[in-house]
């Protein structure tokens, strides 16, 4: 049976944080899923469709990830997609306590579903989306925080 996990995530914009979680991701598993969920609750700061488009050319549009856009439960979407796995990426003890939480409840909403922490690479850990938004509205160059061309963001 293949093994597919699905990466959930704002991904606004997304980061080589996430770039490394996925590339090393792709070791453990056949295929991935890429997931930029919808929060209604947040403003997006680089369009959804760019975003789409940006993660696919990073990866060179690699057959084992596939990048979709979502506005439901992580863990409805995850099933849906066959996935048996998500896929999240810890930098710091407070991402743990956070997505701890989160992966109790998933796993309550599809039984079964287990989510898989890897740790942020240590030169990526100081990467979060939040700042990169912050930085390049100040005009400050980000590109050495994603991992294709800034020309693709402003398109």
């Amino acid at each position: 049976m293949k093994r597919i996990a699905f990466f959930p995530g704002s991904f606004d914009p997304f980061t080589k944080g996430h770039a490394d979680i996925v590339e090393r991701g792709l070791k453990l598993f056949d295929q991935i899923v890429i997931g930029i969920g919808h929060n209604p609750a947040k403003e997006r700061y680089f369009p959804l469709e760019v975003m789409v488009g940006v993660i696919k050319g990073a990866f060179n549009n690699d057959e084992r990830i596939k990048v979709i856009n979502y506005n439901d439960l992580t863990a409805k979407v995850a099933k849906e997609y066959g996935a048996q796995f998500l896929i999240r990426g810890l930098r710091n003890t407070t991402d743990f306590e956070y997505e701890n939480t989160i992966a109790q409840v998933n796993r309550q909403i599809v039984d079964g579903l287990e989510t898989v922490f890897l740790i942020t690479s240590p030169e990526l850990a100081p990467i979060s989306s939040s700042i990169v938004r912050e930085l390049h509205s100040f005009g400050v160059d980000v590109s050495s925080y994603v991992p294709y061309p800034l020309e693709k963001l402003n398109s």
